[in-house]
């Protein structure tokens, strides 16, 4: 409970500092050319039924997203919120902030100071050194992957050449995954996923890393390093050590991405617990290696295809789990058609190492260049490992979109 007042209290504190530059910034427009602002968001109705007994709604929200920018010179800031009514998630109806930074931006520089969504490496709806802005699980992955994204409360700083650019970010108090427990959700876990308490917020639990990037003729790569937290279920703090590399070739694209994540044998959870050390292990850390590689093909006709392979190897876990190796790949196909106003696609993970499978399967029409009507399936299939939980979530949805 203080953890969440906390949090309100920073938000607000994160709100009063945006308006505080904002209201300086409007005072020194004299003309309409003094100031730029940007208005812009969209309506949307989202609603899914399962497909096979009781043949319930799994979702039914409607929203209304606003974005607000303001720029004037090299100073601007930015906010997003959403206005949600949901049917079924009744907590979830109201107003939700979103994003709400301050910026200061010239040939060099790009910082922003505030609630933002922080996103690292090459990888594709899988994360491996892109473990910042942590992941909301309401609705498990039956949503679009940028809704998924919690933003952070924090200062990230960029400084840019022609080849290479620099960044760090510090995040006082971190955020951490959003695991649906509550019996009337179709998406709930099981209650021992959330049933530890988030760390407090201290200064000493605050995040902060950095990355460098490269862009070479025919090579982009970087380096990144971050003091975190594992973010999901068991909290404990992290080191992650990573890299990822992009090479295009012709019409295809390769990707690779890796990332070691370090754990610290004495941080416990917010309770104060120690997680000790386990015979046969020297170090006592929970230790982990991500893999990742992916090729893009950008074919002809308007076909794009992608495959990716993500591969952990848990050579140290006392405590945590079992050791051990697992997969998961991805396959994503997508075809335009009708002069480019119907898209078709899917987009599958398969748990190579339990056999599990989740695809969504969608058509996105456009009437024009506000106006989409998207319906798509939802399939499920597992026994074991974390798709078995929703082996009976199979659903058919349909999404309306207004942009403005």
């Amino acid at each position: 409970m203080i953890h969440n007042w906390f949090k309100i209290v920073l938000y607000k504190v994160v709100l009063y500092c945006f308006f505080l530059i904002v209201a300086p910034l409007a005072a020194l427009a004299q003309d309409e050319d003094s100031m730029r602002v940007g208005v812009k968001g969209f309506v949307d109705s989202y609603h899914a039924l399962r497909t096979e007994k009781p043949n319930n709604w799994m979702s039914s929200r409607t929203r209304v997203r606003g974005e607000v920018s303001l720029d004037k010179g090299n100073v601007g800031a930015y906010v997003s919120a959403n206005l949600v009514y949901n049917a079924i998630l009744k907590d979830r109806t109201g107003l939700q902030l979103r994003e709400a930074y301050a910026s200061y931006s010239d040939e060099h520089w790009d910082i922003r100071a505030g609630r933002q969504i922080i996103t690292w490496g090459v990888a594709d709806a899988v994360r491996l050194t892109d473990v910042i802005s942590p992941m909301d699980f309401t609705e498990f992955l039956a949503q679009d992957y940028d809704d998924i994204r919690i933003p952070v409360g924090g200062i990230r700083a960029k400084y840019s050449q022609s080849t290479w650019c620099a960044e760090i970010v510090a995040v006082p108090v971190p955020s951490f995954y959003e695991l649906p427990t509550e019996s009337e959700n179709p998406w709930a876990l099981p209650a021992a996923f959330a049933s530890a308490e988030e760390p407090m917020p201290k200064f000493k639990n605050m995040e902060f890393g950095g990355r460098m990037s490269f862009f070479l003729s025919g090579v982009d790569f970087s380096f990144s390093a971050l003091r975190t937290w594992n973010k999901m279920g068991s909290y404990y703090r992290m080191n992650m050590l990573g890299g990822d590399f992009s090479v295009p070739v012709g019409q295809f694209v390769f990707r690779g991405e890796v990332a070691e994540y370090i754990g610290d044998s004495d941080s416990g959870s917010s309770s104060g617990t120690s997680s000790g050390t386990s015979s046969g292990t020297s170090s006592g850390n929970p230790v982990s290696t991500n893999l990742l590689a992916g090729v893009d093909w950008y074919a002809g006709g308007n076909w794009s295809l992608s495959v990716q392979y993500n591969h952990k190897v848990i050579t140290e876990n006392p405590g945590y789990g079992e050791y051990g190796n697992s997969g998961l790949a991805t396959f994503k196909v997508s075809k335009d058609l009708l002069n480019n106003t119907l898209s078709l696609s899917s987009f599958a993970y398969v748990d190579v190492t339990n056999g599990g499978v989740y695809d969504r399967l969608s058509a996105d029409y456009s009437l024009n260049d506000q106006i989409h009507i998207i319906a798509g399936y939802d399939f499920f299939q597992a026994d074991q490992g974390m798709f078995s939980y929703y082996k009976h979530n199979s659903e058919v949805w349909m999404k309306l979109k207004y942009s403005f």
